[in-house]
């Protein structure tokens, strides 16, 4: 029996349903994960609880442990959830902070291309003419990208998942979104596992864990630090509103 193809009309949702397919996946992927209680396994208390355990582990699996580490990092991130910051503080503290961060750049990389890819296609599947206010962020974000995505990236406050999701939908090179995801992605690592390196050091020695020892010095230096990057965007929206002020020519400005 002969099957008449779809009219281009009715095979448009299809068309759109099938490219939304892989982002819903992973989102809902992100979902389950929570809903089965992630959240709580990757919680500072209970990774402390459990840190003499995954000492052994790595001890006893050094490649597969590196590989399994990877893995849920990049499953996490991809899923756009902010929990990864759980898994990378978790990472520092049973690699410590050299192993930790880099084992943590490469799952943040894979899993941010993941969703990026995901995203992009989603995107692209839209036949329709974007929105006023949508077209006015994509002609500004085109004038400038690179300024645009550099910001979004080394600036904590944003969450790391939604802004792959964001500079997909902005259409982002590729080359792009891969070298500012690395550099602004490994240096929130850098202090992210910097927290789970010192909880290492002090369960080691026997401090039991509780909020004297998240009040530890050492362990607010890091947390300072991601305190002073996620007040960039202010200080950063403060220097360029005033040569744009300028530009306008309004009084008080000379």
């Amino acid at each position: 029996m002969h099957v008449l193809p779809l009219p281009a009309r009715e095979r448009q949702p299809v068309k759109r349903l099938r490219a939304l397919l892989p982002l819903m996946l992973l989102l809902s992927t992100g979902v389950v994960l929570l809903a089965g209680g992630m959240g709580r396994y990757l919680a500072p208390a209970h990774l402390a609880s459990e840190h003499a355990a995954l000492l052994h582990a790595v001890d006893a699996y050094p490649w597969m442990s590196r590989l399994a580490y990877i893995g849920l990092l990049t499953l996490v991130t991809a899923t756009g959830f902010p929990v990864s910051i759980l898994v990378i503080i978790g990472g520092g503290l049973v690699f410590g902070e050299v192993q930790g961060t880099l084992l943590s750049s490469v799952g943040l990389l894979l899993g941010s291309l993941l969703l990026f890819l995901a995203s992009r296609y989603a995107f692209a599947s839209g036949t329709r003419v974007a929105p006023g206010l949508a077209g006015r962020l994509r002609h500004g974000y085109a004038r400038h990208p690179l300024n645009y995505t550099l910001f979004l990236r080394f600036v904590p406050v944003f969450p790391f998942g939604g802004v792959s999701v964001a500079l997909a939908w902005l259409r982002c090179p590729l080359w792009l979104f891969m070298t500012a995801t690395y550099l602004g992605g490994t240096l929130m690592l850098i202090f992210e596992t910097a927290i789970g390196a010192d909880l290492r050091r002090h369960l080691q020695s026997g401090t039991a864990f509780g909020w004297r020892l998240l009040l530890d010095p050492q362990l607010l230096l890091p947390l300072g630090a991601l305190a002073v990057l996620a007040l960039l965007p202010v200080l950063i929206h403060r220097r360029q509103k005033s040569p744009s002020t300028r530009e306008r020519g309004e009084p008080g400005t000379d």
